[in-house]
């Protein structure tokens, strides 16, 4: 039984006939042509307006997780949409539904990692020594680090070094950043393996430098992987691989039982 007396309530939205307002603003004349998607985001999730360097910082950081190649979501995609090519939406979905610890999601796994360790921390804490014993937590645990290493990209993920100089260029490079970064150099001593920060790190570290609550970090990977997804059922319907990759499986996968 649900009581009279709650209120139901969102800041969000609202429309009437004649007018469609979101955060206050009224879409068609105060948002249309005014924002680009990623400033519209932020605005959403927000209800602020980005200022030029955090549009800059926000923008790159949802750009770089909107495509990464012939991944597990793209495939997924494809092979839904090779099956229900009536349902467009289903193989979105379907590619989105992979989003968690291992691909995109370490974005949050990041984001609590650095928001953890650094809590009830001064400013003039230790940053280095968090880091040593951030990385000993993981390792007592036989966990991986969230946001470190990549199993292509090595020494160095090319999106990590280039995130982390527009974030230092529009002024958004803070202790959360620094924290990163000597993580990623401690687990690679204390491992003896090379172990880049990746892309997710990055981001994550980022996210906490605009303060985004780290159990909405993932979210943004399902905003941009979903342009991306679209981009592969686009070119799956035009030039489609998903029956090859299907009949090519099929036949190794049971070439023993041939045999």
């Amino acid at each position: 039984m649900t009581s009279k007396t709650a209120v139901i309530r969102s800041d969000i939205g609202f429309s009437t006939p004649d007018r469609i307002t979101v955060r206050g603003k009224d879409l068609p004349n105060e948002i249309l042509g005014h924002m680009n998607l990623g400033d519209f985001a932020y605005f959403q999730l927000t209800g602020k307006t980005a200022t030029g360097n955090q549009s800059r910082v926000f923008n790159a950081m949802l750009i770089t997780l909107v495509e990464h190649g012939i991944t597990p979501s793209a495939l997924v995609a494809r092979l839904t949409y090779a099956g229900a090519p009536e349902s467009l939406q289903g193989a979105v979905a379907a590619g989105l539904c992979g989003l968690g610890t291992v691909f995109v999601g370490t974005t949050e796994g990041a984001a609590k990692m650095l928001y953890e360790a650094l809590d009830g921390a001064g400013p003039d804490a230790d940053l280095a020594d968090i880091a040593r014993r951030t990385v000993a937590v993981f390792r007592d645990r036989k966990q991986i680090i969230p946001g470190i290493g990549h199993p292509l990209h090595k020494p160095i993920d090319p999106r990590t070094p280039r995130l982390f100089q527009i974030a230092a260029d529009n002024g958004m490079k803070g202790r959360y950043i620094a924290l990163m970064e000597l993580i990623g150099a401690e687990a690679e001593r204390a491992s003896g393996k090379v172990l880049p920060i990746n892309a997710t790190g990055a981001i994550g570290a980022i996210c906490c430098e605009f303060g985004f609550p780290w159990k909405i970090v993932r979210g943004f990977g399902v905003m941009a992987r979903a342009i991306g997804l679209v981009g592969h059922i686009l070119e799956e319907s035009e030039t489609p691989m998903a029956h090859e990759i299907w009949h090519r499986i099929e036949d190794e996968a049971s070439a023993h039982l041939r045999k």
